[in-house]
Parts: structure tokens; sequence; C-alpha cells
């Protein structure tokens, strides 16, 4: 199965989102689903619930929840991070149809990537 994609508020820039949906990517919102003001550990069991990978800038805290869910039994359907302003729009949407490409929606689960090891 093909992978799809949340984008927190961190995340969702419009162009990144637009350029994305252009290539074909299944790409949600934390805007779209009116949850912009909803927790960390909210916006990943929203993303979990929708079988969604979730795509944030927000490591520090992202890479926490990965290790607390997963020391406690808790499942997610991936988690995807970058740094702000580590990448031009381009860039990052290159990156993550490559990493969409190369990972089933299976290999993505409870799995952590980084943005920065799919040049």
């Amino acid at each position: 199965m093909t992978i799809r994609l949340y984008c927190d508020e961190d995340s969702m820039r419009h162009a990144l989102v637009a350029a994305l949906r252009k290539h074909g990517l299944d790409v949600s919102t934390a805007l779209e689903a009116g949850a912009t003001a909803e927790t960390d550990e909210q916006q990943l069991a929203f993303a979990t619930a929708q079988g969604r990978v979730l795509y944030s800038h927000n490591v520090g805290d992202f890479c926490r929840l990965h290790a607390q869910w997963l020391s406690h039994g808790q499942s997610h359907a991936g988690i995807l991070l970058a740094h702000q302003e580590q990448f031009s729009v381009g860039e990052r949407m290159r990156r993550i149809l490559r990493m969409a490409d190369c990972l089933s929606a299976e290999e993505m689960r409870n799995r952590l990537e980084f943005l920065t090891d799919w040049a």
C-alpha cells in the first residue's frame, strides 16, 4: 500500500502540500482536519487512526513520542521529520516522494525517518 501523508501544523506549508498532491501523493493537513490546536500526541494519534505517516518539523517532541509509544506497545503509522528551514520546498518534495517510492505504508509502520536520509 502506498504511503499517505499527514502534515501537522508545523509542516503544512501550502506550496509543499500542493506540489506533493500534484505528483499524486495523498496528503492531508492539520488545518483540513481542524486539528491545528491539538497536542503532538493527539496529532500522532489522529494520523495513526487515518493510516497516515505524520510529517513534522517538531523533531525533538516526535522523537520522544516515537520512543514512548513503542516502549508502551503503542503502534503508529510512521513519522517523518525534518528541521524547518533545512531544505527548499522543491527539495522537501523530492525527498518525500523518494521515500514514498521506496517504502510502503506497511514498511513505515512504527518507523521514524528523517528527510536528511532521503537525498
